[in-house]
């Protein structure tokens, strides 16, 4: 176990899989995005160059390509960078992709991981900042994570190179730099398998990407005014851990979700209507959700902060439901 950037324990796993899997392949370039941690992709290039291919800026290009030789034979990374971008390959993602395996009768696997970041970023504007995890999550087929920490990204990456179904690995360029720790030994972190990153029994705070975050610096906030929140970090969308987000209502009896998204629609919203299916008789307060609001997001700082969650936003949900 040592100490590891995110963009650091990204790149070990993406390097272990080559080692491992000859028929492992990657589609895209800047994968650790184009700041601090570029250089982190060099390792990749200098030893595994012949199986990482740098595709013309046509995301629908890319994925086409990267579907096709994962049902050819191969096991394909497909890095799209910017995940607004990820709208281009839509038809791709969701029509090939996710269909193929049911369409065919289960003759064809597609073995295949699309790579993003999404959210906000400071200065990204209304085309690099979406967050599109609740529309892919709405499409049969596919499975979605979203990791939080460097000992998570590694071991989920794995899991989700591995898998034979089209998983969408969706990370947030705000946390390449982050730090935590990681195993050094290769391990893989399962689909399905949420993570309670703080016990609590006042509250349940459900946050996915970044958002878990900003859920634990509010829950210290709270615990100063005597309020004890727990905070769950589901890890993974598609297939999702619904019985530890179950358990941990049932506990506190109050939700609060967060997250990048837009909140109409969101991931919050099917996470508020599970406790509503499984958990309604141990609710003692409305479910609250933190969510961007609903306008483009403008290049300005200022006004890219008033419509992005927070520490505070996530304070004042809860206080809403427990004073």
């Amino acid at each position: 176990m040592s100490v590891k950037t995110y963009a650091q324990a990204l790149g070990e796993a993406l390097i272990e899989i080559m080692e491992e899997d000859p028929k492992f392949a990657i589609i895209g370039r800047n994968i650790l995005g184009h700041g601090a941690h570029a250089d982190g992709e060099k390792p990749l290039m200098e030893r595994f160059g012949d199986r990482v291919t740098d595709p013309p800026t046509s995301e629908g290009a890319a994925a086409s390509m990267g579907i096709g030789a994962a049902m050819s034979g191969l096991r394909m990374f497909v890095h799209f960078g910017t995940a607004s971008f990820a709208l281009e390959a839509w038809n791709q993602l969701i029509h090939e992709a996710g269909t193929a395996h049911s369409m065919s009768g289960g003759q064809i696997r597609v073995p295949i991981v699309f790579h993003m970041y999404h959210g906000l970023r400071g200065g990204g504007g209304a085309q690099h900042s979406i967050s599109p995890q609740s529309m892919l999550a709405n499409n049969p087929g596919l499975q979605l994570m979203m990791p939080t920490c460097p000992g998570d990204v590694k071991g989920m990456l794995r899991a989700a190179i591995k898998s034979d179904n089209p998983v969408m690995f969706i990370d947030q360029a705000g946390l390449l730099g982050t730090e935590g720790e990681a195993d050094d030994a290769r391990y893989e972190i399962p689909l399905g398998k949420a993570s309670v990153r703080r016990e609590g029994k006042d509250v349940t705070i459900v946050a996915t990407s970044r958002a878990v975050l900003w859920a634990l610096e509010a829950a210290e906030m709270l615990a100063k005014d005597g309020i004890d929140a727990e905070v769950v970090d589901p890890r993974s969308i598609i297939p999702l851990d619904e019985d530890t987000i179950v358990a941990s209502i049932e506990k506190t009896g109050r939700l609060v979700t967060v997250e990048e998204s837009i909140q109409m629609c969101s991931i919050g919203s099917e996470i508020a209507a599970l406790a509503a299916e499984r958990a309604f008789s141990s609710l003692k307060a409305p479910v609250q959700r933190v969510a961007r609001a609903s306008a483009p997001v403008s290049f300005a700082p200022p006004l890219e902060e008033a419509v992005s969650p927070s520490p505070a936003k996530i304070v004042e949900a809860v206080k809403r439901i427990t004073g």
